[in-house]
């Protein structure tokens, strides 16, 4: 009986503690959306990315011009002949896949650039939902932008607004 009563005891300290917590939840990409200086960010490396591929074009349009031409002449060509026009466009081709994966490539120029360029507006959202935490004793506080699987919430709890207010941004 006396274990009984322990267990019920606490158990229901959990369940007054687990109501007491506070809860909140912001949407960055919203945040983000809000700075100016995210949307120059994004001007540029919408930039660097268009500039990028238009060369990837171009390197695939000479790849296909001198395959096409080695088709059309395969049949007069030597061995030899043959041999080094395959090898001049495969090298071509290694070229290119290089080139993408430089700039393209999970740790490519773009990824840097985006890194250099985006992550500082991230550290100081970051850093803003840490102080509000901190001053107003949130336990948790998640973020809609990204995948989420909060499939409903109440509208009181979003302080997403309040953010952009208090890092000086408006909607």
């Amino acid at each position: 009986m006396k274990r009984l009563f322990v267990l019920m005891s606490i158990s229901l300290l959990i369940t007054g503690y687990s109501f007491g917590q506070k809860f909140a939840y912001v949407n960055t990409e919203l945040i983000l959306e809000s700075m100016p200086e995210y949307t120059e960010a994004q001007e540029e490396l919408d930039k660097l990315s268009k500039k990028w591929q238009e060369t990837i074009e171009q390197k695939y349009s000479e790849i296909d011009r001198l395959y096409k031409e080695y088709k059309a002449e395969k049949i007069l060509l030597t061995e030899e002949l043959r041999q080094k026009r395959e090898k001049e466009i495969t090298i071509k081709e290694k070229e290119l896949q290089k080139f993408q994966k430089d700039k393209f490539g999970v740790s490519g120029e773009l990824f840097k650039t985006r890194q250099k360029l985006i992550k500082p507006l991230q550290d100081k959202i970051y850093e803003e939902l840490q102080d509000m935490a901190t001053k107003n004793n949130y336990a948790v506080i998640m973020d809609l932008a990204s995948n989420s699987n909060i499939l409903y919430s109440q509208s009181r709890y979003d302080k997403t607004d309040l953010v952009i207010k208090k890092l000086g941004y408006s909607k």
